[in-house]
């Protein structure tokens, strides 16, 4: 078993067969993003705080610890409700509403000029719509928007987006400026978009979907226009739905490892569970790693996400 278990020896030498990397087995089934999204387990209280949201037009704040699922809800919302592909804005510490908005890409078109280019200097060449600007500038349909881990926004970052959600367009001065009073420019999405006076108007309330891991407090305008949910702490019976979704018949097979993830949780460790799928899919898995190649698997893949 050990030696099936070990695809690579680690002796350096190349395999025998041709191809020999055929022998890796299929990535486990949470790994495809819309096999992830259809399997995806959502509570009562969430589906509540999602469908209210949807009915007040407001955003979806989801705080919670990493490998909660908030993300791929935001794909399921999309899916479900036939919002196509889920615009995705991931914040960083240098995030600004722009970047959110739209690019505009001076020093190309400068570069372009000076070249005098084939291919065309027009300014919208050079301007792309971002995550949040695309699904304002989308005409047939709303479109979803996870903006992602917002605990790194900057401080003024929640009051630029509130009011850009309310009043619903922004500028693009680059557009305004130029002559001409239609241009058709690129969304994050990759589609083609229509700016008239260089004024994107939401036809469409957006879906947003705000995730947060808690670790900073936001100004109250903010959250009193959004709708609040905090991911509950997964209980067995909730682990086990998730692992019968992923993985049939499992959940009683490792009856054993699935309570004690959960009383990790219940204490207060920090842990996801996908940490808990991945062992289980190899643990349960033709060939598995039996032994001390099983012990040193569980202390790889369930150690506590301290950071460090």
């Amino acid at each position: 078993m050990a030696a099936a278990w070990h695809i690579f020896t680690g002796t350096g030498d190349p395999a025998r067969e041709a191809d020999a990397w055929r022998a890796l087995p299929d990535a486990p089934p949470w790994r495809d993003r819309a096999t992830a999204v259809e399997r995806f387990v959502i509570g009562p209280e969430l589906l509540d705080a999602v469908n209210t949201a949807l009915y007040l037009r407001r955003p979806l704040l989801l705080t919670g610890a990493p490998g909660s699922g908030k993300s791929t809800l935001v794909a399921r919302i999309a899916a479900e409700l036939q919002l196509g592909e889920p615009l995705e804005w991931h914040i960083t510490s240098r995030s600004t509403i722009t970047d959110g908005l739209y690019q505009y890409d001076a020093l190309g078109r400068l570069h372009a000029t000076q070249a005098q280019a084939a291919t065309g200097t027009e300014v919208e060449r050079f301007v792309t719509l971002g995550p949040l600007g695309t699904a304002l500038a989308a005409r047939d349909r709303p479109r979803a928007v996870l903006i992602d881990e917002i605990d790194k926004i900057d401080f003024d970052l929640p009051s630029d987006l509130l009011t850009v959600l309310e009043q619903g367009e922004f500028d693009i001065p680059a557009l305004v400026r130029a002559a001409g009073a239609a241009h058709r420019v690129r969304g994050a999405d990759r589609a083609m978009y229509d700016v008239t006076g260089g004024v994107v108007h939401r036809t469409h309330w957006p879906v947003i979907v705000f995730t947060s891991n808690g670790e900073r407090t936001f100004p109250a305008p903010f959250l009193r226009r959004c709708v609040r949910f905090e991911m509950p702490t997964a209980t067995e019976t909730f682990i086990r739905d998730v692992v019968a979704g992923h993985l049939p018949g499992v959940e009683d097979t490792h009856r054993e490892e699935i309570y004690r993830f959960a009383q990790r949780l219940v204490e207060g460790d920090n842990l996801a569970l996908d940490q808990l799928l991945n062992f289980l899919h190899l643990v349960s898995g033709e060939p598995a790693p039996d032994g001390d190649a099983r012990e040193r698997v569980g202390r790889i893949l369930l150690e506590e996400l301290n950071g460090k």
